[in-house]
Parts: C-alpha cells; structure tokens; sequence
C-alpha cells in the first residue's frame, strides 16, 4: 500500500504485523505515534471493520492527532468508526451503557480530584478525626493506591501491606474513611477518575456475558505508552485480548516515570510472558534529537539493571555536547538561564517556545518566573492552574453537572447559593445533616424539605423551592436542547452571567470572558464535524470536558513563550533547546528516591526523558547553595550527571568536584578536579564565551578588579571582556547586588557585583 512507504523497515513490519500479540518497543523519538496510526489504518484498509478496533492513549489529545491522521490516509468514512480515546473516556463511554448494572445512573458525575478531596474532607471532619493526620490530599491518594490495584472497600483491611502503612502514618481508620467515600459517592450517582477503571473490572468480573460482548466486538486492541499502564488497565486489557490475543502495545521501558500513579513497569517488562507468542520489534532510530544527545541519553540509560536491551540511534548531525553550568545559587542560576535564553533569541533569532526550563518539582519555578519577568521574556507554566479549575468556570460546571445529574451533592454544595440567593452555611449544614441521616441525596431534601424536618423558616423553605424550581426546569429541557443552548440558557437565567457581567475590577472581567469562552467552547463542541446529524446533550458534553487532560487544555502551547514544567509534565513533548535545571543529588534524584535501587532507577528514566526531550541542545545546570524550606543549604551535583559519558559533555572552563562518596559505587568512574587556576563561576564562563564569541580574541594585560561593595551608579568602570562603561543602576545588598551597565561595545549588561570584578576607571564626582 503506498502509504507504507513512509516508514522505515522495522517501523512496516511493525505495522503489517496484524495478527497475535506483538512488543513494540519505540525508543524515544523514533516514530511510535506514526507506528500505531498505520496500523489503524493498515487496519481499516484491509477491510476489517473499524468498531472492532480499540485503540487506547493517555490524552485526548494524542487520540484526537492520531484520528486526523488516520482519516488522511484512508479516509473519514472508514475512519471515524474506530474506538480511539484515552482509558478513562474509552471505558466510561462503556459504563455509560453498562452503569445500571452496578446501580449507578447512565448520567453518572465523574468526579475530579478537588471534587473527591472535598468529599473526604467532609467525611473527615464529620468522623471527628484530626485532619492534619488524615490530611484530604494524602487520603485520596491513599484511595486511588487502593483502587489502581483493584482493592475494594470491602479487602481494604483485608490487605497487610495498606493496613500496617495506615497503622505508621497513624491512620487507622482509613479503610473506614475508604468505604463511607464509596458509599458517598455511589449515592450521589459520582464516580472518581479510578472508579472508571476499578469498576470497569468489577463489570468485566461480575458479568461474564457483558465481557464476552466487548471481547467480541473489539478484535484487534493497540496500546499506547504501555509502559505507564497501572494494575486496573493492565487486568481489563488481559481480559479483552485473552481469546483472540490481537494485542499490540508500544512503549520505552526506559521512559516509565509514573510508578506514584500506580504504574507498573513490569506490564511491558513482562509482556513476552503474559503473551509468550507475542513478536517483539524494536524502534531504535531517533528522528528527534542530535547524534551527541541520544548517545549521551544511552550511556545514562545502560546504568539501569531493570530493562531492555536496545540500542537507540540517531543520523542526525552530531550537534553540541550537552553543557553542564555550575551556578553559587538557585537564584543565579534563574539568572543565568534567563540570560542565555534572552542572547540566543537576539543573535540566533530563536523564538521563544524554542525553550523549554525543566526541573525536578514546582517549587523550582519560581527563581525562573521572576528572572524570566525581569527580562520581559514570555513564558507559561505547565502545571499552574488549568481553565477548567478556575473557580468561574467550576461553578458553572457544576450548574451543569446538577441538572444533569441531581444526585450530585458535591455539585449541589458548591451552586446552592451562587449567585447570592440568601442559602447560607447554616441552611446547607441542615441540608447536609438531613441527608446523610436518612440516606437520601441533599437534592431529595430540598425538594421536599418538609419530609425531613428541616428547622427553617418561610423565607429560607421559599428560596430552597425556588432553587429547585429552575433546576428542575433545566433538567426538563436536557433531552430537548443541544448542550450550546441548555448552556447559555443556564448560565444566563441562574444569574452567572450578571453577576459576572457586573464587576468592573480586571480579575472580574476576566472571570466574564473566561465564562464566555467556555460557551464558546461548547458551542465548538456541539458543531464539530463528527457530531454533524445527532444531537449532542449536555451530559455527553460534561463526559468529554471532564476527562481532558493538563496537555488537552493547554490552549497556549504554540504560543511564543518559554515553556516552564516540571519533566513529568515534559513527557510527550519536544523543544529545540532544553534546559535541565537544579540537578542536585537529593533534588534529582529526588531525597525520597534513595530508599531502593528501584526508586533510583525511575528517577534515572526521569533524567533520561528530560535528555531526550531535546531536538539539538540540551543545558544542565546546578546550583552550590539552594534556598529550601526557608534556609540556605549546600547542595552537590546530582550523581546522573557524572553517569553520563564525558565525551558527550561540554564543562565551560571547568568541570565539577563531586563527592568522594559517589566514588565508591561500583558503575562510577573516578572523579574530576578543579583546575588550578580555580573554579570559575557560571557567569564568568558565560561572559567569557560571549566575549571570545563576540570579539574573537582575549586580552593578555593582567586586570586587577576593585572591591565590589565600592561600585556605585555613576561611575565609569572596566571589565576585562565588555571594556568601559558607566554604571546605570545598582540592585539590591550585598553579596547579591546587581549592577546595570552600559558598554560602549557590547551595550547594556546586568552584572552580580560579586562576579563581575569591575575595575573603576572614573569615581562619581
């Protein structure tokens, strides 16, 4: 077919390889999206029928990429059949049909985590137990755990290993915590994200005939990003595939990052044991990245024992050596690599969403925010708050989640009195106590609140009916309305849109249009090109806006900004240039990381896919001394960097001293020594290859620098690689005081005086 001529030999057998289990292990760069998109398409082109294809990813996004690929190549017609989504929209989807079974309704609320940790908040405090033990965060996590490894409820302290963790962290009660959430959940007809999956299992277990209809009806099964599949998906794709075993799965063992989300390595470590038939092929030709960083990614790599064997390759120009940059502080090291980033956007032209700034946790964004601001560099964080947790836009979410589905509490709980409607929080706390006393929804209770008896007064019964009233009048008209109009008639007739209309301060403007483009959104939503000739209610429209991912929402990533993420969020992604920053030992790897080889070895594959993220130049940088937890500790360089070949490494001037301790593990090779002549700082580095850059020679006069604390605006000074200038403003105290000065050859500067050694030519007058 000539479609298949734009893979690679390995790449086409891969594809045209349809029949039993097959590995495909891509390595990083090396084509899997195209892979998995042929083979759809090989698929559908020879004529089997595209209901029978279930192709799962991890964003909506991917899935949404790969369909528009597919449907290039063969055609929407034959296309647009396939099943093609994320686990979690794939198997609601399925228990949107199925949900009576399992006593839920076919409008079912799925839950998002501020939706679940309020919840066992709630039930925290209402147990009387101490929340700063039973902490809402940790609790859900706790839970999640317990679902991805399929443990219910009911074998919760059945299970040793969870009981006596609860019994360290002096929770003793969180299996009783576990089951009032489930029930709590069952009641107001909510799932969370993992009962998608738990009770997709538990539909599979308990209904054997459902099971056989699913597995006759998916006949050939492909998986994306196998290595990041946790128990739950691994036991329904087991069931799914166990008659006919067409399963392909593709994946990097050596990019398995997620093991605290319940990911399993030993899914696509095992894979030829589950499925001893299965063909294995491997992607190993990078189209991404540089000659210089795959082979610096592989001699990371090979210091891990838990993997297989591959050798990923790269024709592309060797490329620069990956640079390692030493910074005294966390706060220079922001500095430093806001100050490279804004030189090669002037003199190479680079635009800015070239670069990427990765690090090991978020806290590390800040020192790059404030030193990408003080350069009036564009950047967007990943990970910061997404459009749709925005407070604006929850609310009307959950006007929209109540209508179409009354027994949503939580929902109920966050409207009930927005806008205004003189509902307070001694009325909801009547409401609240009432249901939970005799089982029934808080929806049940306003609706007829003198079934319960509710100690309230005329006017609070009027407003709790006349709530319930334009509730109930929206839920009427869901079957009838598109969701775009049901929408607008909500967000119009509750009073948001005035309310939000009203305000004239910026953030409430911006709260207005933040509303209008969520209408705008769903009105995109309801005239897609697929919904063409069917209607489109708003409880479909609530499913597909509930389970989009960080990646789904991100509106701004081809905007020209600096993209600042932690390297979890960097999974997936490429940049041109990328940074790699606070590489410290305790920082990445991570403190918490040294407890097991294994645990190491996942920070490793942490470290490996921030490599490999890179297209031509990779920076990492480190800092002597960083600020955490409000005190100033000394840090060491992280032991990975001294893993990677050093032939693939660029130490500007200097390489790093690193602890004598590492020297004894038995995979290190010795360690370096500082040059005598001392070791440079990074800005000095930095400023010294801009100057041979720039002039292309180096000045032989001995320059003897001044005391920097007698530096002061107005004086003309030397430096002995920009010249003379005059300084223009003086920043801060020492020793972190910053100077603005002009040179006459190489214009504005800003220099910390502490490295900068100017000399003073000429003292203010």
């Amino acid at each position: 077919m000539d479609f298949l001529s734009a893979l690679n030999k390995v790449q086409r057998e891969a594809v045209e390889h349809t029949e039993g289990p097959s590995l495909i292990i891509a390595g990083a760069g090396s084509g899997k999206t195209r892979v998995l998109t042929y083979r759809v398409a090989y698929l559908v082109s020879k004529g089997i029928p595209a209901h029978t294809i279930l192709a799962l990813t991890f964003t909506n996004k991917a899935a949404r990429e790969m369909k528009e690929r597919i449907i290039s190549l063969v055609g929407d017609m034959q296309a647009r059949y396939v099943w093609m989504g994320t686990f979690h929209s794939i198997f609601a989807r399925i228990l949107r049909n199925e949900s009576h079974l399992l006593g839920y309704p076919s409008s079912y609320t799925i839950y998002d985590t501020t939706d679940s940790k309020n919840l066992i908040k709630t039930i925290v405090r209402e147990m009387r137990l101490d929340e700063k033990i039973y902490k809402p965060s940790e609790v859900y996590n706790r839970i999640s755990a317990a679902k991805n490894s399929l443990i219910t409820p009911s074998v919760y302290n059945n299970v040793p290993e969870f009981v006596q963790y609860d019994k360290y962290k002096k929770r003793e009660r969180m299996g009783e915590i576990y089951k009032v959430y489930a029930r709590r959940c069952h009641k107001a007809g909510a799932m969370d994200f993992d009962d998608l999956l738990l009770n997709t299992n538990i539909l599979f277990r308990d209904f054997p005939d459902v099971l056989d209809r699913y597995r006759r009806r998916f006949r050939y099964i492909l998986v994306d990003e196998y290595q990041d599949t946790n128990l739950a998906q691994y036991m329904i794709l087991k069931k799914l595939s166990e008659e006919h075993k067409n399963i392909s799965v593709v994946g990097d063992d050596a990019q398995s990052i997620y093991a605290f989300r319940g990911a399993r390595i030993e899914n696509i470590l095992n894979f030829r044991k589950d499925y001893p038939e299965a063909k294995t092929f491997k992607l190993e030709q990078n189209y991404r990245s540089t000659r210089n960083i795959v082979d610096a990614a592989n001699s990371l790599i090979r210091h891990n024992a838990e993997q297989i064997s591959k050798q990923v390759f790269s024709k592309k120009d060797e490329g620069p050596k990956i640079r390692v940059v030493e910074a005294e502080t966390d706060t220079e090291e922001g500095f430093l690599v806001s100050n490279e980033i804004f030189d090669e956007h002037l003199s190479l032209q680079e635009k800015y969403n070239d670069f990427a700034i990765l690090y090991r946790t978020n806290a590390q964004s800040r020192v790059f925010e404030e030193a990408l601001r003080k350069r009036n560099i564009p950047y967007r964080v990943y990970g910061s708050i997404s459009f749709y947790q925005r407070k604006e836009i929850k609310d009307v979410l959950a006007y929209f989640r109540l209508v179409v589905n009354p027994r949503d509490d939580e929902a109920l709980k966050r409207i009930i009195n927005y806008p205004a409607r003189g509902l307070g929080k001694s009325t909801l706390e009547k409401v609240e106590t009432a249901a939970n006393r005799t089982g029934k929804t808080m929806w049940e209770v306003i609706s007829h609140p003198q079934n319960y008896g509710l100690a309230i007064h005329a006017g609070t019964r009027k407003r709790l009916e006349e709530f319930a009233t334009l509730i109930r009048k929206f839920s009427d008209q869901k079957d009838m309305k598109d969701a775009y109009d049901l929408a607008f008639e909500i967000t119009k007739e509750s009073g948001i849109l005035k309310d939000l209309h009203n305000g004239t301060a910026p953030e409430e403007v911006s709260k207005y249009e933040n509303v209008r483009e969520l209408l705008n959104g769903i009105s995109e939503f309801t005239s897609a090109p697929e919904q063409q000739g069917r209607f489109v209610g708003l409880d479909e429209y609530l499913q597909n806006v509930t389970l989009l991912t960080d990646q789904d929402t991100d509106k701004d990533e081809q905007a020209d900004t600096v993209k600042i993420m932690t390297v979890h969020a960097a999974k997936g992604l490429e940049f041109k240039h990328v940074f790699i920053a606070g590489m410290e030992d305790n920082l990445f790897p991570s403190q918490l990381s040294m407890n097991s080889q294994r645990e190491l070895e996942e920070e490793r594959r942490l470290f490996y896919v921030a490599i490999t993220r890179a297209r031509e130049r990779v920076t990492i940088t480190y800092a002597n001394t960083r600020y955490r937890w409000g005190n100033v500790t000394s840090s060491q360089p992280s032991r990975f960097i001294l893993e990677i070949d050093p032939q693939y490494l660029d130490y500007p001037d200097s390489e790093p001293v690193f602890p004598t301790s590492h020297h004894n593990d038995p995979y290190r090779s010795f360690g370096r020594r500082r040059r005598k002549t001392g070791f440079a700082s990074s800005q000095e580095r930095a400023i010294q290859k801009t100057h041979i850059v720039s002039s292309g020679r180096k000045t032989d006069i001995p320059f003897v620098p001044d005391d920097p604390k007698r530096i002061q605006t107005g004086m003309e000074v030397e430096h002995a690689c920009f010249g003379k200038g005059r300084v223009l403003q003086i920043e801060g105290t020492f020793p972190d005081t910053k100077a603005t000065v002009f040179f006459k050859e190489f214009g504005q500067k800003q220099l910390l005086l502490k490295f900068a050694k100017l000399k003073i030519v000429k003292p203010v007058v």
